[in-house]
């Protein structure tokens, strides 16, 4: 187990990484760019807060019950930010708007 002190690295995915850049672009489009980029913000905040205690979020209640434990999740309200702990290195696998249909977007992204 890792002392409070050691900070886990957080990586993200190429499909994360394309996951918010089209979540940045829809609010630019629908919104404002300053809107997108306080979004943008916001999401990273999350992120990099998982750099100490990865731990802390919950395993999204489509793959538990699945039996799946593997993977948790945070939020920043709508959107959810999936992630895998693998010894010190956070891996997260996508970043989505909870509203659309999680349990195929889950199965189809993480299960494939």
């Amino acid at each position: 187990m890792r002392s409070p002190k050691q900070r886990h690295r957080v990586l993200l995915t190429y499909d994360a990484q394309n996951d918010v850049a089209d979540i940045c672009r829809y609010i630019a489009q629908r919104d404002s760019t300053e809107a997108a980029n306080r979004v943008l913000d916001a999401l990273e905040q999350c992120w990099v807060g998982l750099t100490n205690m990865p731990e802390r979020g919950n395993i999204p209640k489509e793959l538990a019950n699945l039996g799946i434990s593997d993977f948790r999740e945070t939020h920043y309200k709508p959107y959810r930010i999936i992630y895998r702990i693998i010894r010190s290195d956070v891996i997260v696998y996508c970043v989505v708007d909870g509203r659309r249909d999680m349990r195929s977007f889950l199965e189809r992204r993480l299960l494939r």
